[in-house]
């Protein structure tokens, strides 16, 4: 059984002049011990995917349809209160700068010690127990020490350690990271990585990824999945994806990434911008700014069609057959 199926979620925003739709039938699934990235430029959704399973989206912001299943449980429609009990204990959440996750008033020791006591029944003995093993498990030296510091003695990366044992304290079985290593210097990043990519192995639990560094998705990564303006335009292997994407707004992302192996005169990119809300086209979100559009595309919305090794919303892969080929497995929901 899958960690985390989300089908066809729908988030809208209901305004004066009418609702919007920030995302538009996203459906993927993450598997035990799997890391599956999210990657798109910003707007295209990705951060709102992650809000809407943790259930923090913003008003007036709010679920239109679909289903988001924990462990196959559907999660979507429950309340405020039944929801506090699952964020936390079941589903960890990372976010991207410490500073804003951290109380600067309390010591980590603090922190962490409530999140472990609100979530799992154990004395405050047992809790500080937990909380120093949790800190030293995340890579924090002399932890027995430092669980009395306060945040901003700590370093940016030694405050993302903390921030990933809060994570951690209850066991969650799924971890949503939002640009988790965003603010961090390169080695920082790589230590970082590594500790998400531990986790999953040793613990078994899913996690999903939202950057747009495509260097972390590269390298932390087992699949990835391509936003662009709230819809999912390609998923699949991380390998595949980044050397043979198949949609060309990936293609097109993975192409920007320089290459250190040759000197272009000039970077490769994406002419245009990603549309406003109230102003996506018909068809395929992509094509005005795609250079392999045809005229079924400015008519037709794609859906997922097997191309290769990955799927991709694209009419390019939908020439040779009659209609979109049914699901790939990973997509599959029970």
């Amino acid at each position: 059984m899958n960690i985390l199926d989300v089908e066809d979620l729908v988030v809208e925003f209901p305004g004066r002049h009418g609702t919007l739709r920030a995302l538009d039938a996203v459906s993927f699934s993450i598997a035990p011990g799997e890391i599956l990235g999210v990657v798109g430029e910003s707007g295209a959704g990705k951060s709102l995917t992650g809000a809407s399973i943790i259930g923090l989206l913003e008003p007036p912001g709010r679920i239109a349809g679909g289903r988001i299943r924990l462990q196959g449980e559907r999660i979507d429609q429950l309340d405020h209160e039944a929801m506090r009990h699952i964020r936390g204990r079941r589903i960890g959440s990372i976010f991207q700068d410490p500073l804003t996750s951290l109380n600067p008033l309390f010591t980590v020791g603090q922190q962490l010690t409530e999140a472990i006591r609100t979530h799992l029944r154990l004395d405050a003995r047992k809790a500080r127990a937990r909380a120093i093993a949790l800190l030293d498990e995340t890579g924090i030296p002399a932890a027995a020490q430092r669980i009395d510091h306060f945040p901003h003695q700590f370093s940016g990366g030694m405050r993302q350690r903390v921030v990933i044992a809060l994570a951690l304290a209850a066991e969650p079985v799924l971890i949503v990271a939002d640009e988790p290593t965003t603010a961090l210097d390169v080695s920082v990043q790589a230590q970082i990585v590594a500790l998400l990519q531990r986790i999953c192995r040793e613990r078994g639990a899913a996690v999903m990824l939202i950057t747009h560094d495509m260097g972390v998705i590269a390298e932390a990564c087992d699949r990835v999945a391509v936003l662009y303006a709230g819809r999912v335009a390609e998923i699949g292997p991380v390998h595949d994806v980044v050397r043979h994407a198949a949609h060309p707004y990936a293609a097109g992302l993975m192409a920007s990434i320089p290459d250190m192996d040759s000197s272009p005169e000039r970077l490769a990119q994406i002419d245009g911008a990603m549309p406003r809300l109230n102003r996506i086209p018909p068809g395929c979100a992509f094509h005005p700014r795609c250079g392999q559009a045809f005229a079924r595309c400015t008519r037709e919305r794609p859906e997922l069609i097997a191309a290769g090794a990955t799927h991709a919303a694209c009419w390019l892969h939908a020439r040779t057959t009659a209609s979109p080929l049914s699901p790939h497995p990973s997509l599959a929901l029970p």
